[in-house]
Parts: structure tokens; sequence; C-alpha cells
């Protein structure tokens, strides 16, 4: 392999990290916020409050997203396995 295959596999794999956790971290950041807006609103300045309703959302994501995530790691694993095979 040359060192720009390298690189071009490097930023693909970057890439992929990218496409699987924005999803789930926009979750997270939006739950939040809005629990954030929430707590602003009626003055519960309960720092506990936060964590449940965001760890349920981000579970729900991460089961929705799931086959979408799969199918972008089997397509990243498709196309390293037809590099190798090609050298």
């Amino acid at each position: 392999m040359s060192e720009a295959e390298v690189l071009d596999v490097a930023r693909e794999a970057i890439w992929l990290t990218l496409q699987l956790c924005t999803p789930i971290l926009l979750v997270g950041l939006v739950v939040g916020v809005l629990i954030g807006f929430f707590q602003a609103l009626t003055q519960i300045q309960e720092a506990s409050l936060v964590y449940a309703p965001k760890i349920l959302a981000v579970f729900l994501a991460l089961l929705l997203l799931l086959p979408f995530m799969g199918a972008l790691m089997a397509g990243f694993m498709a196309r390293i396995a037809a590099r190798i095979a090609g050298m």
C-alpha cells in the first residue's frame, strides 16, 4: 500500500466515525438543552434531573439508528476487504 492509499483509508475511517457519532451526540445535546430550558423556566435546580431523560433518549436513538450504523460499518468493511483482495 502506498502512502496515499493509507491516508485515504484513514480519511474514510475518520469520516465514518463522524457519521456514526454525530446523530447520537445531537440527540444528547438536544435533550440536554430542552431539560436545561425546562429547569430554567420552572426554577428546578436538580442536577440529577438531566441524566435519566438523556440516557433514555440516547438509548432509544441507538436502537433506532443501529441498522443505519451497521450498514455504514458493513460498507466500510466491504471497501477495506476489496482493497485487501486487490493487492
